[in-house]
């Protein structure tokens, strides 16, 4: 299983429906497990941190028109610019992103809110190029984490939903700690679809408690290649 795919998705596996919302992953057979959110609102449907793949427009169609693209970590800019052209609409970075990259599309800053959303913008990190925000929308129930915590294999030990990422297990981001999501939508992988409060309080808890077991099961596994 190859770490991640350069080439173009030919296919992509559908992941965490609800009545909001959907997600997919573009490259199911990679490691990364890069995954993607369609978000339905009232200002329209968002696609977070998206990768995409034939069939994508089809499925943001299920719930209207995009309002926008939006990038929650610096490193997941993906192929928003190209979603954004098709659609003809803006991609938002959160406020406090020092740089981001030149694109064809519309570029826009938010803070506090996305906007015409309940979205809230948390600021998860901001340190050592490491910018991460996350989205919450505390009535609705739904929480986007876009890197620090995650369901790909590097990011969990045997029994946690989601897990804390390597490089932070050490100091858990504290902007996530005593939320109370119904659900909890992922960068890489799946996240939580039910009981996900718990999930989410295990993997920050025991963030510390159960990094040299991670580390430990990440190094197997890369000798295993």
């Amino acid at each position: 299983m190859p770490l991640k795919k350069s080439e173009p998705a030919t296919e992509y596996e559908e992941i965490n429906r609800w009545d909001e919302g959907v997600g997919w992953i573009a490259h199911p057979d990679e490691t990364m497990l890069r995954a993607s959110h369609a978000l339905d609102t009232a200002a329209g449907v968002w696609a977070v941190d998206p990768v995409d793949a034939p069939g994508v427009d089809d499925l943001f169609a299920e719930f209207g028109d995009v309002a926008g693209v939006v990038v929650l970590l610096n490193r997941h800019y993906r192929d928003a610019d190209e979603i954004a052209r098709r659609h003809d609409v803006p991609v938002y970075v959160p406020a406090f992103f020092d740089r981001v990259p030149e694109m064809e599309a519309d570029l826009r800053r938010f803070d506090a809110t996305l906007p015409g959303t309940d979205y809230r913008m948390l600021k998860v990190a901001d340190a050592f190029g490491w910018e991460e925000a996350a989205l919450y929308d505390e009535a609705a129930g739904t929480l986007v984490v876009a890197e620090s915590v995650g369901n790909a294999p590097y990011f969990t030990t045997p029994g946690e939903r989601i897990g804390v990422h390597p490089m932070m297990r050490l100091t858990p981001p504290s902007a996530l700690k005593g939320l109370r999501p119904e659900r909890v939508l992922v960068g890489h992988g799946r996240g939580a679809m039910d009981d996900a409060t718990r999930a989410l309080d295990d993997a920050l808890g025991g963030a510390r408690r159960q990094t040299p077991k991670l580390y430990a099961e990440n190094l197997r596994m890369i000798l295993r290649r």
